[in-house]
């Protein structure tokens, strides 16, 4: 026979502390849990504590540029330039990071819609065979087959209930399907959202990458003497005669041009849109570079020949203008190079199929084409070719404001040219133009120097 175990008091003691720090424990990772709105404020005031980081940063290289040009200031600047850019990109982070949980959520949404759709026709299906079956039937024959006089009323009543409620659900599945199509152009706008995201990371992680190297070199060329760095940056300055040679870096047209003949296609476009020829490169050239990936898809000679124009493209939007396009310029469809969408993490983010080297989208360029051909005289124009592409760059820079010339009004037309927007999480796309146009603008003043 088994002793009884006795729980002594002691025993009990630890036994319900145990169970109060359990509790306690569960308590408190239930306090842990954030909603969703609670989430979304703690990402925006990590947000805005990046942004003042950021914004110190600037203020500490706009001073520092001010200064004389000497090894340690220009070394500051640089490190100055990677820590901003190390903020932007954990910003950045952040941004991804919010706008994948809003993707999550209509997403969610668009399944439980589709659920609903498919229940509801289900009992709409069931109604209509109810009600067709009744009415083969006529008055009289279900007049004798009812007991009574009230049977045959009740009955007709009945039918009448049956007839509102597949009104009440031919309405619902309509309500429903608006509710879809709303959500799925919510998702949409989220993605694209996340592709420009994604893409200003690439150029930001491009910059800082670009900045290391800088400090590197320059680290490496002079040994942290302030007299050779003096010399080496006048050796860099002498450089300038070479400009003319290198190679504008387009992908997706059939030859590049030297630096020095994009430079005269700007300036006779300057002529015409106003547009300073610096500026216009400086757009161009980010376009051009953004991720790599522009011509690449569509194409037998493309990095990514498997990846169709259907895939990439909004079909609503694009398809039709696409086909208009090669159609009139005698291309194949099937073998014609645009841009790929962007991945993060794997996962494809936003649409692809931009064209040629100003990255114009099959629907917004037939909104230019026309303007271009007025101004050339060549039709069609095409969004390949170097020259009209140019042209459609600076008419749609020129339509927000670019032509002034001043900084503010370019910065802003680079942003909407990007993003369709001036949003802040978006400025550095704004930033990394103008840094390229004021560096172009020193090669494009040695040009003109040496004719």
């Amino acid at each position: 026979m088994k002793t009884p175990i006795i729980l002594t008091k002691p025993k009990i003691g630890l036994v319900f502390l145990i169970i109060v720090f359990a509790f306690s424990i569960l308590l408190f990772s239930f306090s842990l849990a954030q909603t969703p709105e609670q989430e979304r404020e703690t990402l925006e005031q990590e947000l805005k504590t990046l942004e003042e980081k950021i914004s110190q940063y600037e203020k500490n290289i706009q001073g520092v540029q001010k200064e004389k040009k000497t090894l340690q200031n220009q070394i500051t600047i640089l490190q100055n330039k990677i820590k901003s850019l190390n903020l932007q990109i954990s910003q950045g982070n952040l941004m991804i990071k919010s706008l994948g949980t809003q993707i999550q959520t209509t997403e969610g949404e668009i399944e439980k819609t589709k659920f609903q759709i498919d229940q509801t026709r289900l009992k709409l299906k069931e109604a209509l065979r109810i009600l067709y079956q009744e009415s083969r039937k006529g008055d009289l024959e279900i007049l004798l087959g009812s007991d009574t006089l009230s049977d045959f009323f009740s009955h007709l009543a009945n039918l009448e209930t049956l007839n509102s409620k597949v009104s009440q659900s031919l309405s619902s599945i309509e309500s429903l399907k608006t509710y879809l199509e709303n959500e799925k152009n919510n998702l949409d706008k989220e993605k694209d959202d996340l592709q420009k995201i994604v893409g200003v990371q690439l150029l930001q992680k491009q910059a800082g990458l670009n900045s290391k190297k800088q400090q590197e070199v320059i680290l490496e060329e002079t040994k942290g003497k302030e007299t050779l760095y003096q010399q080496y940056l006048e050796e860099t300055q002498k450089k300038a005669a070479e400009i003319r040679s290198r190679i504008f870096e387009l992908i997706g047209v059939a030859q590049a041009p030297t630096f020095g003949q994009a430079y005269e296609i700007a300036k006779t476009i300057s002529k015409t849109t106003g547009i300073r020829p610096a500026f216009l490169l400086a757009v161009i050239t980010q376009e051009s570079n953004l991720g790599k990936n522009v011509g690449q898809c569509n194409c037998t000679s493309c990095k990514h020949p498997e990846i169709s124009w259907k895939e990439i493209m909004k079909e609503s939007r694009d398809w039709k203008p696409f086909l208009e396009i090669a159609k009139e310029l005698g291309k194949d469809p099937n073998n014609t190079p645009v841009s790929c969408p962007l991945y993060l993490n794997g996962k494809r983010v936003g649409y692809g199929g931009a064209m040629g080297p100003a990255q114009f989208i099959p629907s917004t360029w037939l909104i230019y084409k026309p303007k271009i051909e007025a101004i050339t005289g060549k039709v069609p124009a095409d969004p390949w070719n170097i020259s009209d592409a140019f042209l459609a760059a600076a008419l749609y820079l020129k339509d927000y404001g670019a032509a002034s010339q001043t900084y503010n009004s370019e910065w802003r037309a680079a942003m909407i040219y990007f993003a369709g927007s001036t949003k802040s999480q978006y400025r550095f796309y704004g930033d990394s133009v103008m840094s390229i146009a004021k560096s172009l603008e020193d090669d494009i003043s040695a040009i003109e120097k040496s004719q």
